[in-house]
């Protein structure tokens, strides 16, 4: 599971042959926008809280994304950021695997905010309703990002799901049972995959075990999260990967908006071609899926599951010698889908939340085919300057 960070299905691949997507979207003053090339390297990144959600979503009308907040605020970005779309030819190495193997449209965010509750729900089903990022309390007032978990200072709280809105929430350091959990009771070897990214506050983002105590106090802290993500890429030549694998990217390589370089669809890359190589190609799936939408416009309205979600689409392409080929899945998918295939595949008990009521992506595979070699995947290296080039458009654009 290659978790990249913020990016909504029209935003990375509008266009895309035979996939819902839209080339146009609406304002909350009924005015029609087309959607804007804009340059994966950006200067804003789009307000994509739960708070944000509402507006953007508006009840589902989906007509609120002009009234997005930014950081930074001054100076403010173009009125149609939102309203935007990466050039295909800076997402190369996305689109060639979507081409090959399986691109899915309809899969969901399973929370309805950005990244703590998404990676929540991407290990466990659930996120104990946080639907912010955590916050340390300044003069009564949320301020800067924390950590993501246990190591966080003792003041700091994460909000959490509340009609209209949200709630004073709790110490994001919590105790529920997670996939893991199911494959340590099975023996099913697993890691979690992590940058060294210390919040400024203290504690870890991006890496969700930090927020489990039994996991972060307990052995698997030391034997399962490794550091730094690219342990990934040593695993996999050392014949070391386990069973399961999350792995999450570094600010530059995140796709998050402000924070990357451009060097995400590479990363991925790398990483799929590492294992194409292996031998653990002949039995691998590869699900390679967005956090959250990050921000920017969606046109499909998300399903309403519980009052934690769903949220907005965000991509997800199926590589594996056992995918489809060249297709797209428009069944409905969501981050519970990912745990129902991993625990149909081990024969692991459901955790009982998101991954007992979704499905478990069976329409993205063919186990009757003959697997076929990996074809390495065009994975040159990127910068901002290198995407300024290629595309025309500015970095801060």
């Amino acid at each position: 599971m290659i978790v990249q960070e913020n990016r909504s299905f029209d935003n990375l691949f509008r266009g895309y042959p035979g996939a819902d997507s839209a080339s146009s979207g609406r304002t909350s003053g009924g005015a029609t926008v087309t959607l804007v090339p804009r340059s994966l390297v950006t200067t804003w990144d789009p307000g994509h809280s739960h708070l944000d959600f509402l507006t953007e979503s508006d009840d589902g009308r989906l007509d609120g994304f002009n009234l997005d907040d930014y950081a930074p605020a001054t100076p403010p970005p173009p009125a149609d950021f939102a309203y935007s779309y990466v050039p295909r030819s800076q997402t190369v190495p996305y689109w060639q695997l979507a081409q090959r193997y399986v691109l899915a449209d309809r899969m969901f965010e399973s929370n309805t905010g950005p990244s703590y509750p998404a990676h929540q729900y991407l290990i466990a089903g659930q996120s104990a309703l946080a639907d912010e990022n955590p916050t340390l309390p300044k003069h009564g007032t949320p301020q800067s990002l924390s950590g993501w978990g246990c190591d966080n200072p003792p003041s700091t709280r994460v909000a959490v799901i509340a009609p209209g809105g949200d709630a004073p929430g709790f110490f994001p350091c919590v105790e529920y049972q997670t996939l893991g959990d199911e494959m340590d009771a099975r023996q099913v070897s697993w890691a979690y995959y992590a940058p060294r990214i210390a919040a400024a506050s203290g504690g870890y983002i991006w890496s969700a075990y930090d927020a489990i105590r039994h996991i972060r106090e307990g052995p698997d802290w030391r034997t399962r999260v490794r550091s730094p993500q690219t342990a990934i890429l040593t695993d996999i030549a050392a014949g070391m990967l386990p069973a399961v694998s999350w792995v999450a990217p570094d600010a530059h390589a995140s796709d998050h908006a402000r924070l990357t370089d451009g060097s995400g669809p590479a990363w991925v890359a790398s990483i799929v071609d590492a294992i194409g190589a292996s031998r653990y190609w002949k039995d691998t799936a590869i699900l390679i899926v967005w956090d959250d939408w990050g921000g920017w416009y969606d046109h499909v309205a998300p399903p309403s599951v519980d009052p934690m979600g769903l949220g907005f689409r965000v991509p997800m392409i199926v590589v594996s010698p056992f995918a489809r080929h060249g297709y797209v899945s428009h069944a409905t998918h969501e981050f519970g889908s990912i745990l129902h295939f991993v625990e149909a595949t081990f024969s692991l008990p459901s955790l009982g939340t998101r991954d007992a009521i979704s499905d478990d992506l069976s329409d993205c595979f063919d186990f009757t085919q003959t697997p076929a070699p990996l074809v390495p995947v065009s994975s040159h290296s990127t910068s901002r300057f290198d995407l300024f080039y290629q595309s025309g458009i500015a970095p801060d654009e």
